[in-house]
């Protein structure tokens, strides 16, 4: 099949063997995959990446031919668990000791024409979203990790850093669940101090010292963005001011299809550019742009 690999801070579309389907897993045809900041890390370093990449997908089973899930289209949680160890028992696989994670840790991802997912990862999407929308339900719950993290509701006076894919997705959740949102870009004003809630998702490791002078006493800074190298900044007013840091993954993907599908959220003006699978290497280009939105590839 081919693939889009990255190694050596090179990337390169190549063909590569089928995976190997295991017991319990499905093989999954992409139908399309989304390039997103993570991915443009992995290229920079990030984990020492060397593989396939790629967590975004929307595509459909086409086997093992016994399976309940063939010819259903499907997305997938991203993170493989033991189910065996006491993060799992706790019914937290997504920090399984022994994980794996889709296109990042030891699991080759969705920038390919073929992938391979445990059938217990798989969510099916309903016919109301389309191939477009579905690639967006794995960003979205990374949005929705929030609400089940920090409380969020009516009241809540919320800022969020950076007005690029996640971050628009970002608002959109907080929104949805009452809050007073302003999305604030590098060039744009507010009062120090003057938020319950800053969601920090620029990308760049001065979105947290902005989040430090933007967070009331006492309030909560939700951090979304992951770097290839060290993050300097002033930890004094965390403790100064009792600031409640929390980082923030991914999450399930039950809400996000459920916004998606209710018309909760709206995702298409995000979609910026689709690339067949074969300039992949031109995709990743194009998505490392600033104020680049969604890069989709299509096998």
């Amino acid at each position: 099949m081919k693939a889009l690999t990255i190694g050596s801070r090179r990337a390169a579309v190549k063909d590569v063997p089928l995976p190997n389907v295991a017991e319990g897993f499905a093989l999954i045809r992409m139908i399309a995959s989304g390039i997103c900041s993570t991915d443009l890390q992995l290229l920079a370093g990030y984990y020492n990446f060397k593989g396939i990449p790629g967590h975004e997908f929307v595509g459909i089973v086409e086997g093992p031919p016994s399976s309940k899930w063939k010819g259903k289209r499907v997305v997938g949680e991203i993170n493989l668990a033991c189910r065996q160890c006491a993060m799992c028992r706790k019914g937290l696989g997504r920090h399984c000791f022994n994980r794996t994670v889709l296109g990042i840790v030891n699991h080759p991802g969705s920038h390919a024409e073929f992938l391979t997912l445990p059938e217990e990862n798989l969510r099916e999407v309903p016919a109301e979203i389309s191939d477009q929308e579905a690639v967006f339900v794995e960003p979205l719950a990374a949005a929705c990790e929030i609400l089940e993290q920090v409380p969020v509701g009516l009241g809540t006076k919320a800022a969020v850093l950076g007005p690029g894919k996640l971050g628009r997705l970002i608002v959109q959740v907080l929104k949805d669940a009452g809050a007073e949102v302003a999305t604030l870009g590098r060039k744009d004003r507010a009062d120090p101090q003057a938020f319950d809630l800053v969601v920090e998702a620029t990308g760049v490791p001065e979105g947290i010292t902005r989040a430090i002078e933007l967070v009331r006493p006492r309030g909560t800074i939700v951090w979304k963005s992951t770097f290839h190298g060290p993050v300097k900044f002033d930890s004094a007013p965390l403790v100064v001011n009792e600031i409640t840091v929390v980082g923030s993954r991914c999450g399930r993907f039950e809400r996000a299809l459920d916004l998606l599908r209710r018309r909760r959220v709206e995702v298409a003006s995000l979609l910026a550019k689709e690339f067949p699978l074969a300039e992949g290497v031109k995709a990743l280009k194009t998505a490392a742009k600033p104020g680049m939105l969604k890069v989709v590839l299509r096998p």
